[in-house]
C-alpha cells in the first residue's frame, strides 16, 4: 500500500484512457505496471441520417466522467487527491473520419468505423494502390466524400481519428502512433511512415478537383511507440479534469488504436504472435514474418505500435446481438420479481450453458449483423435467428449458436491466413468481453481457429491497460530497450496466461456450423432486402 501511495504522490504512474465502442475506460498503473485504479463511462453510438456517430459532447462528457471516477477510485483506495501522473496515453476504436477546418471546427459529424458507406472508394483505392483499403479506413471515407462531391472536402485542413482528436485537444500535437496511422493510410514498413508512392497516387487521383491541400499536409505526423508525443497543456488538463486538481506538463505517448493497445495488453507485438479482441466488434491480429502472397479483401494490413506488419481480420459485429438476447433474459427474470439482476452472473450462467449444447448447435443458425459486414458482403445488417422444425431448440443450443455466430465472419478471414497463406501462430491470446466468463469464449475461439488460445488474468483490462503500458514504456524504457523486451521483462514476466487446446469435437462442430452459416447467407441477404421495405 505504501509503495503504491508513494508512486501516486511522486507521479510514478501511467494513465491509459481508451474510447471503446460502448465504454470509455481509464486505468492508472503503478511502478510495476499493474492496475491500481480505474473508472469508466458507458456510451453508445447512434444512427443519425444513416451515419453511425458520436457527438463531440459525448466524447468530452465521457472522457471527464471516466477520469473523475478513476480519480475518485484513487482517493477511495489510497486517500490521495490525484494531482500528477507520470505519463498519459489515449486510445480509441480505430479508423473513421474526423475532418476539421482552419479554425479547428469539425466539418461533418464523426463517421465511425461502423459505417459501410464507402464501398466505391474502397474498391477504387484498392485497385489503384494494389493494396487492400477497407471501407472503414479514413482514406476510404475521404475519397468517398470526394466522389460524392461533398462541399466540406475543400475546407479540410486536418484529418484524424478519434484517438488523434482527443490527443490533439489535450496537448496540441497533431500526431498518431504508427499502428493507429496504419488504419488511416497504408504504412511503408521500412520507413515507419505513410507510403509515399501511394500518397502521390492519391494526390493525382484528386488533382482535377482543385483542392487547396495535398494529402500529406492534412494527415497527422506518424510516431512509433516510445517516442514523446507532447505534454498535457493547461487547457488540456482542464478538459480532462475540470476540478483543477490535475497539473499540466504530463508527458503523453503517441495515441494508438484499439488494435495496437490490444497487442500491448496481450504481449502480442512479436512476430508469430497474435491476439483476438472480441467485444462490440471482433478482430484478430497476427504479426507476420513476411508479406502475404496477394491482396485479399478480407485481410487488412496494419502495424504493431512499433511498425511491424500485421494481418488483421476485422468484423463489425460480435457481441451486440448476443448482449441483446442476454438483456431479454434479464427482462424475463425481472418479470418474475427478480430485481437488481447481477449481469455478470447472468452472462456467466448463460455463457456456461452454451457448453452443454450440441457440438454443431443442434442445427440452429443465427446472424449477428447489427450493422453491415464487409467480409461477407453486407452493406447493412439485420440480426436473424433461424431454425428448422427438427432443429434441437433448447437454451444450451440457443446460447451456443449465438456465441458461434459472434465469430462466424472472423473465421472466414482467419481460414485464409492459416489455410491459404500458411501463416504460423505460436501464441494466440484472447481479450475483451467475450472472454470474461472463464473458459467459455476461450473454448469457442479455440474451436473456431483450431489452435490453442490463451487468456491472461489481465484480459478484462483490455485496451485502456494497453495504452497505459505504452505510456509507461515511453516514460520508463532504458536506452535501446524494445517494446517487445519491455513487455516481456517488465509486464508479463510472471503471466503467460492460461492456455486451452481445441477440442476435436468442438472443432468439427464449428466447421459444421460454418458450412451452414455460409450456405445460409442468401437467407440473411433476403432478410436485409425484405426488411428494408418495411
Amino acid at each position: 500500500m505504501n509503495s503504491v501511495k508513494s508512486a501516486i504522490e511522486n507521479g510514478k504512474t501511467a494513465l491509459g484512457i481508451e474510447f471503446g465502442s460502448t465504454r470509455i475506460k481509464a486505468i492508472l498503473v503503478g511502478e510495476d505496471n499493474a492496475p491500481i485504479a480505474s473508472g469508466s463511462h458507458d456510451w453508445e453510438n447512434r444512427l443519425e441520417n444513416n451515419i453511425w456517430t458520436y457527438s463531440l459532447d459525448d466524447i468530452w462528457t465521457g472522457l471527464k466522467d471516466s477520469y473523475r471516477k478513476m480519480a475518485e477510485d484513487v482517493k477511495s483506495k489510497y486517500g490521495i487527491e490525484l494531482e500528477t501522473i507520470g505519463a498519459i496515453g489515449f486510445s480509441a476504436m480505430m479508423h473513421g473520419y474526423m475532418a476539421f477546418d482552419k479554425d479547428g471546427e469539425l466539418l461533418v459529424p464523426f463517421r465511425t468505423w461502423r459505417n459501410t458507406m464507402t464501398e466505391e472508394a474502397s474498391e477504387k483505392l484498392t485497385e489503384e494502390f494494389n493494396y487492400h483499403i477497407p471501407q472503414r479506413w479514413s482514406i476510404a471515407h475521404l475519397y468517398q466524400a470526394v466522389l460524392n462531391w461533398e462541399e466540406h472536402v475543400k475546407e479540410i485542413t486536418y484529418l484524424t481519428t478519434l484517438a488523434g482528436y482527443v490527443h490533439w485537444k489535450l496537448c496540441g500535437s497533431k500526431v498518431l502512433g504508427v499502428g493507429e496511422a496504419s488504419g488511416m493510410f497504408p504504412i511503408d514498413i521500412e520507413t515507419k511512415n505513410y507510403n509515399e508512392t501511394m500518397i502521390s497516387k492519391f494526390d493525382e487521383l484528386v488533382a482535377d478537383k482543385g483542392y487547396p491541400w495535398k494529402l500529406k499536409e492534412i494527415l497527422p505526423e506518424v510516431l512509433v511507440a516510445g517516442e514523446n508525443a507532447g505534454v498535457l497543456t493547461e487547457e488540456g488538463a482542464q478538459l480532462l479534469d475540470p476540478s483543477g486538481k490535475l497539473k499540466a506538463g504530463v508527458p503523453m505517448c503517441p495515441p494508438e488504436g484499439d488494435a495496437g493497445t490490444g497487442m500491448a495488453a496481450t504481449n502480442s507485438v512479436a512476430v508469430k504472435t497474435g491476439n483476438v479482441s472480441a467485444g462490440t466488434s471482433v478482430f484478430a491480429m497476427i504479426v507476420l514474418e513476411k508479406e502475404l502472397s496477394k491482396v485479399y479483401p478480407e485481410i487488412d494490413l496494419v502495424t504493431t505500435p512499433t511498425g511491424n506488419l500485421v494481418a488483421m481480420v476485422h468484423c463489425n459485429n460480435c457481441t451486440s446481438d448476443l448482449n441483446a438476447w442476454v438483456n431479454l433474459f434479464k427482462e424475463f427474470a425481472e418479470s418474475f420479481g427478480i430485481e437488481n439482476t447481477d449481469m455478470n452472473k447472468l452472462f456467466g450462467k448463460l455463457y456456461s450453458k452454451a457448453l452443454e449444447g450440441d457440438a454443431d448447435c443442434g442445427g440452429l443458425l443465427a446472424y449477428n449483423y447489427f450493422s453491415g459486414e464487409h467480409i461477407t458482403g453486407f452493406e447493412e445488417g439485420r440480426p436473424l435467428f433461424v431454425r428448422q422444425p427438427d432443429s434441437k431448440f433448447n437454451l444450451a443450443n440457443f446460447m451456443r449458436v449465438h456465441l458461434f455466430t459472434a465469430l462466424g465472419a472472423l473465421k472466414t478471414g482467419l481460414d485464409i491466413l492459416m489455410k491459404q497463406e500458411n501463416v504460423q501462430v505460436e501464441k494466440l491470446l484472447g481479450h475483451g468481453g467475450l472472454f470474461k466468463t472463464k473458459g467459455v469464449g476461450q473454448k469457442i475461439m479455440a474451436a473456431a481457429v483450431n489452435a490453442p488460445v490463451s487468456v491472461m488474468e489481465t484480459a478484462g483490462e483490455g485496451g485502456a491497460w494497453g495504452i497505459a503500458l505504452l505510456a509507461s514504456y515511453m516514460k520508463n524504457k532504458t536506452e535501446g530497450e524494445t517494446l517487445d523486451d519491455y513487455l516481456i521483462q517488465e509486464v508479463f514476466a510472471e503471466d503467460e496466461g492460461i492456455s486451452m487446446e481445441p477440442d476435436e469435437k468442438d472443432v468439427k462442430g464449428f466447421d459444421t456450423f460454418i458450412k451452414r452459416y455460409t450456405e445460409g447467407l442468401p437467407i440473411e441477404r433476403a432478410a436485409v432486402n425484405a426488411l428494408k421495405q418495411m
